[in-house]
């Protein structure tokens, strides 16, 4: 292998690792804003599926699969879940300020760890 090659090979792996310690961080954030009562707190309303969570809520949905929901329904769902359910009885996070974009994107990451 020419040594242009391997410059090549190294660059991707290590860009792959940089992009995944990045996601692994945004997982990190969005857990920790899940689960703290001043900030997210949506530990208060839901259960999460393979997830421990200490004294979780029965409010809201217990979530599962949420893997295999597109990266915009969920954001728009934390944004404003009164876009696809008027009678929700959870709070618009972004809408009111609650969430910053970033904050809401960091959440959606975790969201996307549950089974």
């Amino acid at each position: 292998m020419s040594l242009l090659a391997k410059i090549a090979v190294a660059t991707s792996v290590s860009i792959a690792l940089s992009i995944s310690l990045q996601a692994s961080d945004l997982v990190k954030k969005g857990e920790k804003i899940f689960n703290t009562k001043k900030i997210g707190n949506c530990l208060a309303c839901h259960a999460v599926n393979g997830k421990d969570i200490d004294n979780p809520g029965d409010l809201g949905p217990k979530l599962s699969g949420l893997k295999n929901y597109p990266d915009k329904y969920l954001y728009d769902k934390v944004y404003n879940p009164y876009t696809t359910n008027p009678t929700s009885a959870m709070p618009p996070f972004g809408l009111n300020g609650i969430l910053m974009p970033d904050e809401i994107k960091a959440v959606v990451a975790y969201l996307k760890t549950i089974q």
